[in-house]
């Protein structure tokens, strides 16, 4: 009978890698994804601001709207070229009348968006007890 001298060798695990890079790595990637996710957030929110106006500009415009006080209002409102004139309250909203059609000129003059008064506008508003 042959004996055999097998010598096993011990067994040595091979090194393990730093975990600092893999660290650092995952740590990376985990910002990137929250990065992408955050932007298509901005994005899908302010959609219309980045692509710009696109078509037409709106045919329907509130002019000029007053208060009447407590919750009821009064609004010229106009549609292309035809003007109304509108009530609001809590019960809904009424005509009171057409108005004459705006002038071509008019209609080109009158801002989209009225700028708010200034801090010290609304301040003496206020101070006065009256809203405009």
């Amino acid at each position: 009978m042959a004996q055999s001298n097998s010598v096993t060798a011990p067994l040595i695990s091979p090194a393990l890698p730093d975990p600092a890079p893999s660290f650092f790595r995952v740590i990376g990637a985990l910002i990137f994804v929250l990065g992408l996710f955050l932007g298509a957030i901005w994005l899908f929110k302010n959609w219309q601001r980045v692509g710009g106006p696109r078509g037409r500009t709106p045919k329907l415009s509130v002019i000029e709207t007053r208060s009447l006080g407590g919750r009821h209002a009064i609004s010229v409102v106009g549609y292309e070229r035809e003007r109304f004139l509108i009530a609001s309250s809590p019960s809904g909203v009424n005509l009171l009348s057409h108005l004459p059609a705006a002038a071509e000129s008019e209609t080109e003059t009158v801002p989209k968006n009225p700028a708010p008064p200034s801090f010290a506008q609304a301040l003496t508003q206020v101070l006065k007890g009256g809203k405009q």
